[in-house]
C-alpha cells in the first residue's frame, strides 16, 4: 500500500512514485531516504527527484505488484 512521502523510513529500500510529464509512476529501481533527498539504494548515486509516495521495495525474487502509483488531481 503507498504511502505519504513524508512518512518515509530512513534505513530500508523502498519504491518511490513520482510524477512527471509522462504522468505518476513508480521508479524501477529501489531508493533511500537520506537527510536531503533520495539516493539509489544499490548505487549510492543522490537522486534529483521528489516522490509523492513510498511503500516497501518488494525485495529479490518476490513478483512485484502491478498496482500503480496515487493519482493527483491537477488543482
Amino acid at each position: 500500500m503507498w504511502q505519504h512521502v513524508s512518512s518515509a523510513p530512513f534505513d530500508r529500500d523502498l519504491e518511490l512514485a513520482v510524477i512527471d510529464d509522462d504522468g505518476p509512476h513508480a521508479l524501477v529501481f529501489p531508493c533511500r531516504r537520506i537527510l536531503n533527498g533520495w539516493m539509489k539504494a544499490e548505487t549510492k548515486e543522490r537522486l534529483d527527484v521528489r516522490p509523492t509516495h513510498w511503500r516497501e521495495w518488494p525485495g529479490a525474487g518476490k513478483a512485484k505488484s502491478g498496482s500503480q502509483p496515487p493519482r493527483h488531481n491537477s488543482q
